[in-house]
């Protein structure tokens, strides 16, 4: 077991640290792979995006986190990663619909918010049992004491290691100019997040809500298959897009041969 110093105020260092390096990393990203997406992705939304972006993220916030954190002895305000996620993407997405806009446009959210859950959840552990963001029991040779003398899985730091290898493959995705980097990062991180989440919450003491499954199991699932389906449905855009954009043959592409008067060998160019 490895006991680990904690202050509640460690907290605040960490998620400036996750601000600063996820807001470098979003400016150093822009200018190396992501301006035509994300300056597409700006010529689509008006000021009303982002009203709804921080509306819905604030609201899915605290109430993710809190419907929670108000289950026990001691009933505290609180806010939830997760349900910060769930709650923009419903409100963009209303946003959307209303507006008649296709297709994504997080793509300059997708580094910056991977690398800040990356290091914030380090301020998670770091802050201590005050937090709720501990694991269950184990005997595990990692276990962490936050404190209380009892080894828990550190469940924050299986969560920033599962989030930080997202952040390399995405990065690769960059690289090489994979379409599903460029195109549908965020959805990928949605889909990354929800599943790696989903299998950690299985190591966290919350109280089941739904069979086996708590608040976040719920909220996890949806950010999976929202990914899925809006991943395939990009993906299918840009097939038709594809398709339109062949070349159709017309009479400029004859053979000669196939020209009155052509002899032989005339067709070769």
């Amino acid at each position: 077991m490895i006991h680990v110093p904690t202050h509640p105020a460690l907290h605040i260092a960490f998620d400036l640290a996750a601000w600063l390096a996820g807001a470098a990393l979003a400016r150093g990203l822009y200018g190396w792979r992501l301006k035509d997406r994300i300056a597409e992705a700006a010529a689509k939304v008006g000021p009303g995006y982002f009203i709804s972006l921080g509306v819905g993220a604030v609201v899915g916030g605290f109430l993710a986190g809190s419907l929670v954190s108000f289950v026990g002895p001691a009933p505290t305000l609180s806010h939830s990663v997760a349900g910060v996620l769930a709650g923009a993407i419903v409100a963009v997405e209303i946003y959307k619909v209303v507006r008649g806009i296709r297709g994504s446009t997080g793509v300059a959210f997708t580094g910056a918010l991977t690398l800040g859950i990356a290091v914030g959840r380090w301020g998670c552990l770091f802050s201590g049992l005050p937090d709720r963001t501990f694991g269950s029991p184990s005997a595990l040779p990692w276990a962490v004491d936050l404190g209380d003398g009892i080894g828990r899985h550190p469940v924050q730091l299986y969560e920033s290691g599962a989030m930080a290898l997202f952040l390399a493959a995405y990065v690769a995705g960059l690289a090489a100019r994979a379409p599903w980097a460029l195109r549908r990062g965020f959805y990928a991180l949605c889909l990354a997040y929800g599943a790696q989440r989903f299998a950690w919450e299985f190591l966290k003491p919350y109280p089941a809500l739904v069979g086996p499954f708590n608040l976040f199991h719920i909220l996890s699932g949806g950010l999976v298959a929202y990914g899925w389906i809006y991943w395939r449905a990009d993906l299918a855009r840009e097939r038709g897009a594809q398709e339109r954009a062949l070349p159709v043959p017309g009479p400029d592409h004859q053979p000669l041969r196939d020209l009155p008067g052509a002899g032989p060998g005339q067709d070769r160019q």
